[in-house]
């Protein structure tokens, strides 16, 4: 306990700092809602991912495959909508009340943990600032609502931590457990079993055997399960196909933006801003490259670009599937620890503003999903 403690006064400032990233950022979202006479409760905890994860919690999953585009529910991992029902059978409120009570718990987990990757590589102040850059991500908003972003990317998080701090183990039981929240949990698994794959190589141990196999069992679980569910060994991606989420080895992805930046003489405000998130997300995985980060985090940032680039489906929601991917701003963060406070405090200032506005334009003025 007084180690816990002691780590949690460590992380003060960075947890602080992102609560106040996104209660500017949920403030402003509340007055323009208000504007325009609409609830804010419904974006935040009812609304799109958020419904299909509380029918999920209420009904189960679907039984067959059917025909019907963007409608089977075996899409969706189970571990966010089971915590959902557990916790709300044992609590008072709904249970969207509870969701999105989940997301927000998880999302202080996972900014600690970012702190906590951050604090490790380069010390205290760079973790800091790493942890706001998360919070004031264009689509940070997320983090506040029923989905699982947050969950996700506190279990990714603390199992690269794990792996940083030789806790291999243990990485790989979270590493297991984000396998069972997104589809991109196979990212995690594969960070920690490539490293484990490596200590193998300098040294046998049964314990690091055991974290390679055990990581990427939660993906590899859900993905054997909803094949039995559905009676087909390919169940999962014949459901995937249905919701348009085949790779197609980024051919979508480039002809999705050249129309954007070329063809299109008056693209949408929220698309542009996917757009330049994807292409800054290839960059600063350059940089990361460059500045010879840690491989688990540029395994985990690699095959998660490869998964959200090389998709064939829908493209508005990239820049959010992109939100765990907190390591790329590693190389903003150690420029931002170097520049003076003038610089700095501008440079996180317009970073806040932006992140506050085009969340709420995100989800009060563009007509799809987050």
């Amino acid at each position: 306990m007084p180690t816990l403690l002691h780590a949690l006064r460590h992380a003060a400032p960075a947890l602080l700092a992102y609560l106040a990233v996104r209660a500017t950022g949920l403030l402003l979202l509340t007055v323009w809602a208000h504007r325009q006479r609409h609830g804010v409760w419904p974006i935040l905890a009812t609304q799109w991912d958020a419904d299909w994860y509380l029918g999920i919690a209420d009904h189960g999953y679907a039984r067959e495959l059917g025909t019907a585009y963007s409608a089977n529910n075996l899409a969706f991992f189970p571990l966010y909508p089971v915590l959902v029902k557990a916790v709300a059978a044992v609590t008072p409120g709904t249970r969207a009340g509870t969701g999105l009570a989940i997301a927000v718990i998880a999302s202080v987990v996972a900014a600690w943990g970012v702190f906590a990757v951050g604090d490790r590589l380069h010390g205290r102040r760079v973790g800091i600032l790493l942890t706001v850059l998360w919070a004031a991500l264009p689509v940070g908003l997320v983090q506040w609502m029923g989905y699982t972003e947050s969950l996700f990317t506190a279990l990714a998080a603390w199992s690269l931590y794990g792996v940083l701090t030789g806790r291999l183990l243990t990485a790989a039981w979270l590493a297991a457990l984000a396998g069972l929240t997104r589809p991109t949990g196979i990212a995690v698994a594969a960070a920690v079993t490539v490293t484990a794959l490596f200590a193998l190589r300098r040294r046998f141990r049964l314990r690091t055997l055991a974290a390679a196999a055990i990581a990427p069992l939660g993906w590899c679980g859900y993905v054997g399960w909803v094949g039995l569910r559905l009676g087909r060994w390919d169940g999962y991606f014949a459901v995937q196909r249905l919701w348009r989420n085949e790779l197609d080895g980024g051919r979508e992805t480039l002809r999705v933006m050249r129309r954007l930046l070329v063809y299109d003489p008056s693209p949408g405000l929220f698309l542009v801003m996917v757009t330049l998130t994807l292409i800054a997300s290839v960059v600063l995985f350059g940089l990361s490259v460059w500045d010879r980060q840690p491989l688990p985090l540029l395994a985990f940032t690699a095959v998660l670009l490869a998964i959200v680039l090389g998709s064939g489906g829908v493209y508005f929601p990239r820049a959010r599937f992109l939100l765990p991917a907190f390591p790329l701003l590693l190389p903003l963060a150690l420029h931002l620890s170097r520049a003076s406070r003038r610089y700095r405090t501008l440079a996180l200032a317009a970073a806040v503003t932006g992140s506050a506005y085009c969340g709420a334009y995100m989800a009060l003025v563009y007509p799809g999903a987050p």
